[in-house]
Order: C-alpha cells, then structure tokens, then sequence
C-alpha cells in the first residue's frame, strides 16, 4: 500500500531546500518500493512553485517516482469532513488558530493509504489520531 506524501515535502525536494531537501528526499525515496503518492490538493498547494503550471507540478511528480493521478473518492471527503468538524470545534472554543482546510483534506486522502511522509505532523495528528505518520 502507497504512502501519501505532504506538500512540504514536495517542496523541500522540489526546491532543494538547504535544511530539509535531503531528509524528505531519502524519506520519499526509501518508500518508492510501497509507492508514493501526492494528493490532488497537495498538487494544488505546491503548483505557484512551478509558474502555476499543473502540467510542470505532474511532471516533477513522475520523474520523482510520485504517483499524482489518484482520484479523490467519497470515502476522502467523508474523513476530511470528520476531521473539519472536529478542528472547527476546537478553533470555537479558542483552542487552536489556523484554518487548515488544506490538510484536513490531505489528512482524509491519506486515510486510505498506509500513513503521511510529512513535517509537520501536527498538522495531522489531532484530527486523524489513526494516522500513520513517517517525519524524515
């Protein structure tokens, strides 16, 4: 089962990234054999890094080993929705400042894989608790 690879770690290969390119780009690759893929909303988020051009975004994708052709389905946006709900009751109650929408859809797509390649897995972890999380 493939691995869901976030979009920081999209950038810090993409970007060779001083501090963290390396790192994500070993982490990515050490999993290559499971496969790795990138979640439509992830395309989204890192295509301004590539003139806005998806089909350059794609690119980087396949010569990278990254899967980016896998459809969103119900079973995505009813995790994603689940995860919503429960970041939106917590930024109610003070609890918490941002809105993430971006990663609670990412968070929902990864679900059905076998976890997230990320840095942030704090962006993940309270809402998807079942989440298998991989930091490089």
């Amino acid at each position: 089962m493939a691995w869901v690879v976030d979009s920081c770690i999209l950038l810090d290969i993409a970007l060779a990234d001083v501090q963290f390119g390396v790192a994500s780009a070993r982490c990515v690759a050490s999993r290559l054999a499971d496969g790795v893929v990138a979640c439509p909303v992830s395309q989204i988020e890192i295509v301004p890094q590539f003139g806005g051009q998806l089909a350059q975004v794609r690119h980087f994708l396949k010569q990278s080993g990254i899967q980016h052709h896998i459809d969103w389905i119900d079973a995505d946006t009813e995790a994603a929705a689940d995860g919503w709900a429960a970041y939106v009751k917590e930024k109610r109650a003070g609890r918490i400042l941002k809105r993430p929408i971006a990663d609670i859809q990412i968070g929902g797509f990864a679900l059905r894989f076998q976890g997230i390649i990320t840095r942030n897995p704090g962006d993940f972890r309270p809402w998807f608790p079942g989440l298998v999380i991989i930091e490089p």
